[in-house]
């Protein structure tokens, strides 16, 4: 499944609150009859610079497609949100490589470029987003919503910007995991020998990133030092608690992997409907949470439908979308704020104890612990 490396954020001063809440070929002619009917949204940076909220809906129905790329429909709702802007507006999507990496879809926009099945818009990690804008490949674009949205979390040139997120948490299956764990210092203990996984490869998948990044709060370590949660998973494998599979919802499920490190809302949405009783913990000892991200491709082969779907997902309805499937959106301070919060989904987030503020970690922080993490993680791990 997706693991895309993300914005991250632990306790510390307050910036935004998760505690709070905080198909087949097709050839570039097709693609350029699409792009020609809207060149000025091609260029857009803003739904004003067009004509407005009407014309670019008017312009995206006429290209009536949208190419997406890496959502699986299980993942923070994005199946039902795929169904209902389709619904919405009559512009059909296709979704390519549902279980790809942010890095498959950053070569999907150089690779694909002038196709008609070219990526349209991204959901990606803030890794791989910074790359795609320093390699020119996404296009600058601030939706209504833009002042909703913490500066930190956001590029400054709007190439791209934070959409949901969650905390890293510790998922179990109680019939088989007796004695619950709390906590990272918890997880080396004797008894959870052969139990636990992170869902990848953490040069390679997002969330298994941030697990590591956890680790690292959780042993002194810090935004600038991610070094103390290599060593914790290295002690982990050395003492035979650690699985080195993908872990998922099928592994949960049949027991190669009773805990898995993964995402709240995943391990809400994904394991805990297949796993009787299922359980959710916060580790007590790393308050860590993380944001994707949203961004158009600057060669978007459908450039209003991106457009319009970027306002879609940060309209009332699309952050409430997501909401509802146990993610936190970066506007959910908004959202309750103005009473506009799905109530009932607010209150089935996964709680975290005590009123958590949290900072991100400046770009350069997490393209140094990236670049620590691929050169220690298979030496020191495995």
């Amino acid at each position: 499944m997706k693991r895309k490396v993300l914005a991250a954020a632990t306790l510390a001063g307050s910036v935004a609150s998760l505690g709070l809440g905080y198909g087949a070929t097709a050839t570039s002619a097709g693609a350029s009859a699409r792009t020609s009917s809207s060149s000025c949204w091609a260029k857009a940076t803003s739904v004003a610079s067009c004509g407005g909220m009407q014309a670019l809906v008017a312009a995206a129905k006429k290209e009536g497609h949208l190419n997406v790329i890496t959502l699986p429909k299980d993942w923070a709702n994005y199946g039902t949100i795929m169904a209902d802007f389709t619904k919405k507006y009559g512009i059909q999507i296709t979704d390519a490589n549902p279980d790809g990496s942010s890095q498959d879809e950053l070569n999907a926009i150089a690779q694909l470029k002038g196709q008609s099945r070219a990526p349209d818009v991204l959901d990606m990690g803030t890794a791989f987003a910074v790359k795609g804008d320093q390699s020119h490949l996404l296009a600058p674009y601030r939706v209504q919503t833009w002042a909703n949205i913490p500066s930190s979390a956001k590029a400054s040139d709007a190439t791209w910007y934070a959409d949901y997120g969650g905390y890293v948490a510790i998922g179990y299956d109680p019939k088989r995991v007796k004695v619950p764990p709390t906590s990272f210092k918890d997880l080396l203990k004797p008894m959870y020998k052969n139990m636990v996984a992170i869902n990848g490869n953490p040069t390679q998948a997002g969330a298994a990133f941030a697990a590591v990044y956890a680790a690292a709060l959780a042993n002194g370590g810090s935004f600038s030092n991610i070094e103390p949660g290599i060593a914790y998973f290295a002690k982990l494998h050395a003492e035979g608690n650690f699985v080195p599979v993908t872990g998922s919802g099928s592994t949960v499920a049949s027991g190669q992997t009773p805990i898995l490190i993964w995402w709240d809302y995943l391990l809400a949405s994904e394991v805990g409907p297949s796993v009787p009783g299922f359980k959710i913990v916060i580790p007590s000892d790393a308050h860590y949470a993380a944001y994707y991200d949203q961004a158009i491709s600057a060669t978007a082969p459908d450039p209003a439908a991106a457009r319009l779907w970027e306002e879609y997902l940060y309209s009332t309805t699309g952050q409430n979308l997501w909401l509802e499937g146990k993610a936190r959106p970066i506007e959910l301070p908004s959202l309750v704020s103005g009473s506009t919060v799905n109530a009932a989904a607010y209150k089935a987030l996964p709680p975290v104890d005590g009123a958590a503020k949290l900072t991100f970690p400046s770009t350069a922080q997490t393209a140094a612990a990236e670049t620590l993490l691929a050169q220690q993680w298979a030496s020191k791990v495995g």
